[in-house]
């Protein structure tokens, strides 16, 4: 459960590391660069104990399984509630074969 929740706080850094300029167009590109970067800093300071954590319970495929499906679900919050963009069908039927992905990769 360690890692799961330093892999959530590692991805809330990240997503606005990567997409919380996009709200800021005007902002030059240096500064939305630097930004960035001190942000992704402080996002590798969870995601790295996270691996190193997790390492001890799963494997490398399924530590970044759970990378990703803790990522997409942080980046559908963020996009619909920072960004304003609208949750289609389309997305959750893709989501939910990732969640089919996730059962295979965990499978025994």
């Amino acid at each position: 459960m360690k890692t799961v929740v330093l892999l959530l706080i590692s991805n809330i850094f990240m997503t606005f590391a990567w997409y919380g300029h996009l709200k800021y167009a005007k902002a030059p590109l240096f500064t939305v660069i630097m930004v960035s970067w001190l942000i992704a800093f402080a996002e590798y300071c969870f995601q790295v104990p996270a691996n190193r954590i997790g390492y001890r319970a799963f494997s490398a495929v399924q530590l970044k399984t759970i990378q990703e499906v803790v990522s997409l679900s942080v980046f559908t919050v963020f996009s619909v509630l920072y960004l304003g963009e609208r949750l289609k069908w389309n997305y959750l039927a893709g989501f939910a074969l990732i969640v089919a992905a996730v059962y295979l990769i965990f499978k025994k």
